[in-house]
């Protein structure tokens, strides 16, 4: 009678297989830190770096040409804003002197101006958050 031999061992992994492998340097202080993290988490040092490297990448990860590139945008459009805002005001205040500025303009330019202002404490709002981010 033939036997039938069972598998010994582990099944083989097909999907999900890691088969790519990085290097990575670091200093004694840096190690020593990876070593803390290991024995206080409990967790390999393989699956430590992973894990902190690949958590959020897309997040944490910034292509800082291209921040750049927003931001002066950005700039540069909140200066055309302001140099609007500027005109509307200088316009404004030469039809009052005139007696024949609308108080429906008036009022709907405070309207507008009181959003600008809005829009840019957001605006420092999100800047301070990326400089945090950033920082860290």
């Amino acid at each position: 009678m033939a036997k039938t031999q069972r598998p010994k061992g582990r099944p083989l992994k097909e999907i999900g297989k890691r088969i790519k492998k990085i290097d990575a340097r670091f200093t004694q202080d840096e190690y020593d830190i990876i070593l803390e993290l290991e024995k206080t988490l409990g967790v390999r040092k393989t699956d430590l770096v992973r894990t902190r490297l690949l958590q959020d990448a897309r997040l944490t990860i910034v292509n800082a040409k291209e921040l750049i590139g927003f931001l002066d945008k950005i700039g540069a459009e909140m200066g055309t804003c302001g140099n609007n805002i500027n005109q509307l005001a200088r316009y404004a205040n030469i039809l009052k002197k005139k007696g024949v500025l609308s108080p429906i303009v008036s009022e709907r330019f405070n309207i507008l101006f009181e959003q600008y202002i809005q829009y840019q404490k957001q605006l420092e709002i999100s800047l301070r958050k990326i400089i945090r981010i950033g920082g860290s």
